[in-house]
């Protein structure tokens, strides 16, 4: 994710030049066409067309915004969900007795959110994820299709072990149970949204009419600016083509791109917190890079 207040305009237009590079070249053509020949072009109703394709590139952007945002609001309550786990294995569990077993269901609770960030990233599983794993004893967890599933799964045995083994009793055992369903519910959001893209016509038809609209550009502007039409005809579609980079970048929160959710950091959030519930070193926050990209 992008933490810089102001967008660099470097990475805009690294996004779009080869297009752009095409529409003044373009433009550069219609104006000498323009004043060499003595052919002159109809009128073109410009505002119209771009009116229509506003509308179009708005939707789009709304869209993909928020796919976006449900993104960030399922990795949050994931979050809260982390520590409510963490806060009712410390409550509830005893000590002495259960010392360990509070580790464990921590260690796996971290596994857990790390394995999960790196399959929505379509990743495979990192250092990070593995050293937890490994704390946790949950090599068998990670071997099945869905790794984090696994592991949550194996939590839920732990705490149904918990309750056999007289540590926890029922009303103890639904209360963690039910913050388990509330990490699958939000794992289930987080997997819809990275395996439903948005449908092929909201990714298509924008991108035409785009193209369109900045191919008949210099067409309207030729007789106005003169030989500005090049400069002015090629801001104008930096414009809506930026727009449309936009909608690309944010359509998909787990791609694993600079304008992506910071997973890495909302995890280690997540393990920050769940280790010092159970007086364990917890490792320092990520911060973003030099070029305020924040993982």
């Amino acid at each position: 994710m992008i933490t810089r207040p102001v967008p660099s305009f470097k990475t805009i237009v690294r996004e779009v030049w080869k297009p752009l590079t095409l529409l003044f070249v373009w433009d550069v053509i219609v104006t000498v066409v323009y004043f060499v020949l003595p052919f002159r072009a109809p009128q073109l109703p410009l505002t119209l067309f771009g009116s229509v394709v506003a509308l179009f590139l708005g939707f789009r952007s709304n869209s993909a915004y928020q796919r976006w945002w449900e993104g960030r609001g399922l990795w949050g309550l994931m979050i809260n969900a982390s520590r409510n786990l963490a806060r009712a294995t410390r409550n509830f569990l005893p000590d002495p007795e259960a010392a360990d077993l509070k580790r464990a269901v921590v260690f796996r609770q971290i596994a857990y959110v790390n394995a999960l960030r790196c399959q929505l990233r379509r990743q495979p599983l990192d250092e990070a994820t593995l050293e937890y794993v490994a704390k946790a004893d949950a090599q068998i967890a990670i071997d099945r299709a869905n790794p984090a599933n696994g592991l949550l799964d194996g939590a839920g045995r732990k705490i149904a072990d918990a309750h056999r083994a007289g540590l926890i009793d029922t009303v103890q055992q639904s209360a963690m149970e039910s913050i388990l369903v509330d990490m699958a519910n939000a794992q289930g959001g987080m997997e819809r949204l990275k395996n439903t893209p948005l449908p092929n016509h909201f990714r298509f038809f924008p991108m035409l009419f785009v193209h369109v609209f900045c191919v008949l550009l210099p067409f309207g502007l030729v007789e106005t600016l003169g030989f500005a039409t090049p400069l002015g005809s090629t801001l104008a579609g930096l414009m809506f083509l930026a727009v449309l980079a936009i909608g690309d970048d944010l359509v998909d929160p787990f791609a694993n791109s600079v304008h992506d959710l910071p997973l890495c950091a909302m995890c280690r959030t997540i393990e920050i917190d769940l280790l010092q519930s159970v007086g364990v070193e917890a490792p320092k926050p990520l911060t973003a890079d030099g070029k305020g990209i924040l993982w």
